[in-house]
Formats: C-alpha cells, sequence, structure tokens
C-alpha cells in the first residue's frame, strides 16, 4: 500500500475513533515513514524537521487568541450576544424561526468576509462564537450547522473569489504553479474555472441548512453560563478602545503581512488604554494563548505530518500510479487526479500546499490527455481544496471546533470533520469533475 494513502488511512480511523488528532498525527506519519522506507530515525527526524514550519502559524493564532480575551474583556461581543438574547425572550415560538435564520446569515456573513474584506481568517471565531452559544442553545440552534455554515464561509470564497486569501490561492499559488509546470493561463479567468467547484461547496451549505441540521438540537445552557459570562457590560469606553484595536490590528496585519504584529498592536492598546489591567496582562494573554493552543499544536503536527510524507516520496509514486491508471481516459483521469488531492489536502491539512505538490505531475498530464486550460486550472484548484472541509488537521474545521466548544458540548471529530466532510467533499468532487469535463 502507499505509505501516503496507509497514514491519511491510519490517522483519519483514530481520529473517528475519537483518539485526540495530535496523537493521530504523530502515529500516522511514523506508519507513513516506516511503509515508506525512512526507517524510524529517519522518519523521526523528518518529521521534528517539520514540526517548524508549522510554527510561525502556531504563534500567529496563539497571539490572536491572547487578542480575542482581551476583547472579549471589553464586552464587545457580549453587548451583541446580550441584544439576541433579548430578541430571543421577546419573540415567541414562531417567530425564533426568523432569529435563528438572522443568526445564520450573520455568521456566515462574517465567515465570508474573514477571508476578503477583513482577511482575519479563523481568528473572529473565538471572539464572536463564544458569547452567542448561551443564545444558540436557547434557540436550539444544531452546533454542527453552525460548524458547516462557518466552514463554507472560510473556504469558498478563497477557492472563488480572487480577493483577500482567494488572491493568494488562487493567483499567486494556483495559477502561478501551473504556469511553472507548463500550462497556459494567459487567457485563463479563475472565476469562471472555479465557479462551477463553488456551486458544488453551495449545494453542499444548503443541504446542510435545510435538511441535514434542521431539526432543534438541545444543549445544556447552564453550562454555557458558567463558561461564558452572561449579560457582561460593556463600558463605553471599553467599546470604543475595542474598536480601535481592532481596526488597528487589521490595518498592521495588511501593511506588515503579519497576523503576530497585527495582533500584538491590538493587545498592546487594550494594555495602555486599561481595558486591560496591567496586572491582569499577564493572565489575559495566558487565557487566550489556552484558547488557542490545541489549534497550535495540531498544525505543528501537522507540518510535521506533511514533511514525512514528502520524504517518503510516495506522493510523487501515488500520482505517478494514478497517470499509469488512466492510459487516455479523460473522465477516469480527472476523476483520480481529484481523489488523490482529496488524500494529499486532508493528510497534510492546507489546500494552500497541495498545489505545489501535484501542479508539477498533473499540468502535464492534463495537457497530454487534451484538457484544455482552463479545465486545468479548475482541476489542480479543485483538487487541493478538496479535503479542507473535513480534514482533522485543517485550520478550517479546527476554527469553528475552537469556538463552538467553548463549554465542552461540540466534539471535533464528530461535530465537526464528519458534518463538513459529507456535505463539502462528496458535492465539490462531483461539481470538480463535471467542471473538468466540461470547461
Amino acid at each position: 500500500m502507499n505509505a501516503v494513502v496507509a497514514a491519511v488511512a491510519v490517522m483519519l480511523v483514530l481520529s473517528l475513533c475519537r483518539v485526540h488528532v495530535v496523537v493521530a498525527l504523530i502515529i500516522g506519519a511514523v506508519t507513513g515513514g516506516l511503509l515508506g522506507g525512512l526507517g524510524l530515525e529517519a522518519t523521526l527526524e523528518a518529521f521534528q524537521g517539520g514540526l517548524g514550519k508549522g510554527a510561525n502559524v502556531a504563534l500567529s493564532y496563539a497571539l490572536l487568541g491572547a487578542f480575542a480575551v482581551a476583547i472579549a474583556k471589553s464586552g464587545l461581543a457580549h453587548v451583541l450576544a446580550d441584544k439576541a438574547l433579548g430578541l430571543v425572550n421577546s419573540r415567541a415560538q414562531e417567530g425564533q424561526g426568523m432569529l435563528k435564520a438572522f443568526m445564520i446569515l450573520v455568521l456566515l456573513a462574517v465567515a465570508i468576509s474573514s477571508q476578503n474584506i477583513l482577511p482575519i481568517h479563523i481568528a473572529f471565531i473565538p471572539l464572536l462564537v463564544p458569547p452567542l452559544l448561551y443564545v444558540m442553545g436557547r434557540l436550539n440552534l444544531d452546533r454542527r450547522l453552525v460548524a458547516c455554515v462557518l466552514t463554507f464561509g472560510l473556504i469558498t470564497p478563497y477557492m472563488f473569489l480572487p480577493v483577500g486569501f482567494g488572491g493568494i490561492f488562487l493567483n499567486d499559488i494556483l495559477l502561478a504553479n501551473v504556469t511553472e509546470s507548463g500550462g497556459d493561463v494567459s487567457g485563463v479567468n479563475v472565476m469562471t474555472a472555479m465557479g462551477l467547484p463553488a456551486l458544488g461547496m453551495l449545494l453542499g451549505l444548503l443541504v446542510a441548512i435545510f435538511f441535514s441540521y434542521r431539526r432543534p438540537r438541545s444543549y445544556d445552557t447552564a453550562n454555557v453560563g458558567q463558561v461564558e459570562h452572561i449579560h457582561r457590560v460593556g463600558r463605553p469606553l471599553a467599546l470604543l478602545v475595542a474598536l480601535i484595536a481592532i481596526v488597528v490590528a487589521f490595518v498592521m496585519q495588511l501593511w506588515l503581512d503579519s497576523m503576530i504584529i497585527g495582533a500584538l498592536a491590538g493587545f498592546v492598546i487594550f494594555s495602555v488604554s486599561g481595558v486591560v489591567r496591567w496586572r491582569e496582562a499577564d493572565d489575559v494573554f495566558t487565557e487566550g494563548m489556552k484558547m488557542m493552543a490545541m489549534i497550535g499544536f495540531i498544525m505543528i503536527t501537522a507540518a510535521g505530518f506533511a514533511e514525512v510524507m514528502r520524504a517518503t516520496g510516495s506522493i510523487q509514486t501515488l500520482v505517478d500510479g494514478s497517470a499509469e491508471l488512466i492510459g487516455g481516459n479523460k473522465a477516469l483521469a480527472a476523476l483520480l487526479m481529484l481523489l488523490v488531492g482529496l488524500l494529499i489536502t486532508m493528510g497534510i491539512g492546507s489546500s494552500f500546499s497541495t498545489i505545489p505538490i501535484i501542479a508539477a505531475i498533473y499540468v502535464p498530464l492534463a495537457m497530454q490527455l487534451g484538457f484544455s486550460p482552463l479545465a486545468i486550472v479548475a482541476l489542480v484548484g479543485t483538487a487541493a481544496a478538496l479535503g479542507d472541509a473535513g480534514s482533522p488537521a485543517s485550520d478550517s474545521t479546527l476554527g469553528p471546533t475552537a469556538g463552538l466548544n467553548a463549554d465542552g458540548q461540540h466534539n471535533h471529530i464528530w461535530d465537526t470533520v464528519v458534518p463538513t466532510f459529507l456535505h463539502y467533499n462528496l458535492p465539490l468532487l462531483v461539481f470538480g469533475w463535471l467542471a473538468v469535463m466540461v470547461l
């Protein structure tokens, strides 16, 4: 068995059996390294060598966590939550359906905006979602639906709109790698290429909203209240400082292209203004880092896992083996290449990192089979995006879990990973294949 397939399979099976994702990634990496012929010592060396590649992302998320806790101290998010709670209390049962729909639309809009208008990615989740958990509990809103909504907003914009993170994914990575691999993208409209795959994501979202999770689901609201301090009053000055800190963090992030400096600048404003008292600053910072620690450790471990997969050479073998099975069958070629992309992205947890791995082989092979430049862009882009939803190590699933599990009532694998895998990867596979065949 191919080492990459075996490693991903072991990681996924262990995760589904409720083994912690970090442990599952380590065991999967060792399994893949041994099957790939590296030996235990070389496997561990490659794994440890890859850990540093995830450190920057982990530190960014830790600082964003501290910044989010500082904003929470200002009471900004809780003011919004209290307004929503007031609407819940004032409306009759039949009117709560409208409030539930409004909350879903707001979360969807914020998630989409986090990729382009205000490119802070998942940093808004630990800030906005935990204060709303009590309201969600009162509305009996299924958190699996919220996870699907957030994941849609974190993925679809970057794979379709060439703005913000989408500009990086579509222009700087996708088109650049297709060009470097010999493809001609001079006349390619990337939104046209990724339009059908994005439509598949939209279909998955609609199924989750109107079919899969439309029924009420009960949660322990008393437990939420113990974690989130309900009715926290936001002082006008504190709210003003919070807004200023958010704007400064946003500007610094865009100016210096650094989430670390942006989050740090925002936290410093809270400390200097007195919203976070100087003697409490250390505790607030530590609390925020703890909140995002799981995501950081998983991202670091996933970087080590990816490095082992590359060191085995089995990714190349997997791609080459798929090419041999294809022959001249274009339909089979598209399907196999998409499935290989799904496996790779689910294993390493990053669609951005998948494109450089597969483009060098996929582009010449697709050109040889007679695919159009538009179809080639759709093929590589969809193959990379597949697996971002539904991967235990992806920040598109880790982010929603970080917010929804603040009170311990939302399981990462069964309430985020499995629902997003079923609702997004399956339609994305079908619509991506259609795009490759018709473009």
